[in-house]
């Protein structure tokens, strides 16, 4: 089975998905995550996935367009923008979820442990939302 994670950038919150799907999922599911846009994988969704011990650093930014032409059996949003601007995925149990933008909230941050607490949080958010997931599916 496949699952997809989707938001506006495919840099933060659909890369923290993937890579927290790619632990807990792979047994089951092909994980992927793209975006509307491909913006590159946001630097700070990298090191507070590592304190996870989840390196995503090696995953790639992609658009819809550039993924593999299979069905998509799950097809989540993380954020409200991709819910209304992604193409449909006919066939598959789509699911919304909304989670702050990181790099949106800190951008007139300066303090770094400030602006980690927020990646942080978002990080946290999407871990539960995953970890939902993997139950239900089990």
């Amino acid at each position: 089975m496949n699952v997809l994670f989707l938001c506006t950038g495919n840099s933060c919150r659909s890369q923290m998905a993937e890579g927290f799907a790619k632990k807990m999922l792979s047994e089951k599911f092909y994980v992927y995550s793209a975006g509307v846009h491909k913006h590159g994988i946001n630097p700070y969704a990298i090191r507070v996935m590592k304190e996870e011990g989840i390196d995503i650093s090696n995953q790639e930014s992609k658009t819809t367009s550039e993924l593999p032409k299979v069905k998509m059996d799950y097809v989540i949003t993380v954020c409200s923008d991709a819910q209304g601007s992604c193409p449909s995925f006919p066939g598959s149990h789509s699911k919304h979820h909304t989670f702050e933008d990181p790099p949106q909230l800190a951008k007139n941050i300066s303090d770094e442990e400030k602006i980690l607490s927020i990646y942080r949080q978002v990080r946290d958010q999407i871990k539960e939302m995953v970890e939902n997931l993997k139950q239900e599916i089990d």
